[in-house]
């Protein structure tokens, strides 16, 4: 992947050029909006246009739904490249700080837009050998969408092609003379499996409604669904390695160091991927420092391993894990609003949810997950027993109590509500470095007030998932520096944090078969770092008390942290502004 991002890179660079110059002479040029013009024929503001772009862009998901159709990639290459024509014609400097952050926010996301849509369209020439029907299930399925006039015999044999074209794909794997990468074997399955459904859609549409369709495509279409569904097994078991009904083979597709460069730089992160990993080697030295200090307190010298492991053991009995929960929820939202340190809305408690989480999900999300409502990890009946106890350890008492506020109150439950509420257009622009960062920064501000992980116990659960999130940090960027492997990662994770390896196996399923971006897990760090930093600068100068800085961070939305700290310190902006806060020595 990392040529094809590369690729993208050096090809958009020319057009980005010549657009720069137009961009910049359309800013010096163009008019302040007159104080006289009438609302009704104001030029569109900042928030509308970026809530015009999220529902354009959703329409045009829906009408340009076959993701490897040409037509598509060039009706959003034509999209992205006139909205940034458009925005670039706007008045920059008579725009206000908020406007300015939102002009830059919509920047990065166009052009961030436009590099993936190309990095897409190269990578599906990997997998157009697994494919070579594509291009007729994409025309019979754009035809339908258009209404077109359609010729029932000639359907009818365009479905009965597709059907030997598969038949003739699936005898080269079978017979071995089709060799393909895990990873691009995991992509041509799910494009399958889209086009399956696509052209399920095709037969409906004229399905009963015209008999003569009936009669000619009804027996050539079965037949062709029928060889996709054989061959989606085929393609994930023969070549990407998975198995029905077992976890199989963890896939991913490393991106390269360019690629995590050019995403960094539209993260707002001046740091290279060298220096975010010796960022995650210093915060764990600091992390095991404080482990050993909790594992003199418990007896164990210091090994603090062992210490850990005794922790693991104060797990909840079956049945009481979602009482416990719910207390452990109740305390972070009291412990919050008892120091004033956040508004908490009356209405983000009452209507705060719980559920328990399947079996299937916990192979891919062995902890607690959040956000509108909590989803509770725990054993149940049908695991193996040796797996029950694993669960049980990874989720004990002193863990969870760690995870709970991160979940809710103060964290994922507050930031997403308070989301919905203010400057909702800039949920367009969701970052990782502003949602887990923003969780996890809690982490931070309640280790460093001292009166919250009081007990040495508590001090280990809370130290597991801060070293959690620097092994986060360095075994996904070194995976897409293509310098480890997932079971490599799954290793680092049980040898390092100490985690139950199938949950290890679980944290790594999820970053890299997932549909996580690859900066995702170094989010959570990073993004509590920027912020713990901008808390400290803030609160020195005085610019803001603490739950002045933490209400204006929820009421900003989602934003890279550097843009944040631009708007809440009134700080200089311009329209090729990029990244340069030293946020971390």
């Amino acid at each position: 992947m990392s040529s094809l991002i590369m690729a993208a890179s050096e090809a958009l660079k020319m057009s980005d050029a010549s657009l720069t110059e137009t961009e910049t002479q359309a800013s010096r040029t163009a008019a302040s909006q007159s104080t006289s013009t009438p609302s009704s024929l104001a030029p569109e503001s900042l928030p509308d246009r970026i809530r015009r772009i999220r529902v354009d862009l959703e329409e045009l998901a829906v009408f340009y739904s076959v993701s490897v159709s040409p037509g598509r990639h060039e009706r959003l290459r034509r999209y992205f490249s006139d909205e940034l024509k458009a925005l670039f014609s706007l008045d920059f400097e008579a725009m206000s700080q908020s406007d300015k952050v939102d002009f830059l926010l919509l920047r990065n996301f166009l052009r961030r837009k436009s590099h993936w849509l190309y990095a897409q369209k190269e990578s599906n020439k990997e997998i157009q050998r697994l494919i070579p029907f594509a291009q007729l299930i994409t025309a019979l399925c754009e035809a339908r969408r258009d209404v077109d006039p359609i010729n029932n015999e000639r359907v009818a044999q365009q479905l009965d092609d597709i059907a030997k074209l598969v038949s003739q794909v699936k005898e080269g794997i079978e017979n071995d003379r089709i060799k393909i990468s895990k990873t691009a074997a995991y992509k041509a399955s799910k494009t399958v499996t889209e086009l399956r459904g696509h052209l399920h859609e095709f037969f409906s549409f004229y399905a009963s409604y015209d008999p003569m369709f009936d009669w000619w495509a009804a027996a050539p279409w079965k037949a062709a669904d029928l060889a996709l569904s054989q061959f989606i097994p085929l393609i994930q078991s023969k070549l990407a390695g998975m198995h029905e009904g077992e976890t199989g083979d963890i896939i991913g597709e490393p991106i390269g160091r360019e690629a995590l460069i050019n995403e960094l730089e539209a993260e707002m992160i001046v740091y290279s991927p060298e220096e975010l990993i010796n960022l995650a080697k210093e915060q764990f030295q600091f992390c095991e420092a404080q482990m050993k200090t909790a594992s003199v307190e418990l007896g164990y010298g210091d090994d603090w391993k062992k210490a850990l492991d005794s922790v693991k053991k104060h797990f909840v009995p079956p049945g009481e894990q979602a009482g416990f929960v719910k207390q452990l929820v109740r305390e972070g939202s009291s412990f919050v609003k008892e120091h004033d340190l956040v508004t908490v809305p009356p209405l983000a408690e009452e209507v705060s949810r719980m559920t328990m989480m399947s079996p299937e999900m916990q192979k891919v999300a062995p902890f607690f997950l959040g956000g509108p409502l909590i989803m509770v990890s725990y054993p149940t009946a049908d695991m193996s027993h040796e797996l029950k106890k694993m669960v049980m350890r990874g989720n004990n008492r002193h863990f969870a109590r760690a995870t709970a506020f991160h979940e809710m109150i103060p964290g994922h439950r507050l930031q997403l509500f308070m989301s919905e509420r203010h400057n909702s257009h800039r949920q367009l622009f969701t970052t990782p470095f502003s949602i887990e960062g923003w969780a996890m920064y809690w982490e931070y501000v309640f280790w460093d007030r001292g009166d919250f992980f009081e007990t040495p116990e508590d001090r280990i659960g809370t130290l597991f998932w801060r070293m959690h999130r620097c092994a986060r940090i360095i075994f996904s960027i070194k995976f897409h520096l293509g310098q480890m492997t997932p079971q490599e990662c799954i290793d680092m994770l049980v040898d390092w944090v100490g985690h139950e390896r199938s949950t290890a196996e679980g944290e790594v399923r999820r970053s890299f078969n997932g549909d996580y971006g690859p900066l995702y897990q170094a989010g959570y760090m990073v993004g509590a770092v920027q912020l713990f930093e901008l808390r400290r600068e803030i609160l020195k100068n005085g610019h803001l008390t603490e739950k002045e800085f933490n209400d204006a961070f929820l009421r900003a939305n989602f934003m890279p942290i550097e843009l944040f700290r631009a708007l809440v310190l009134d700080l200089e902006l311009h329209p090729d502004y990029t990244p340069n806060w030293k946020f971390y020595e």
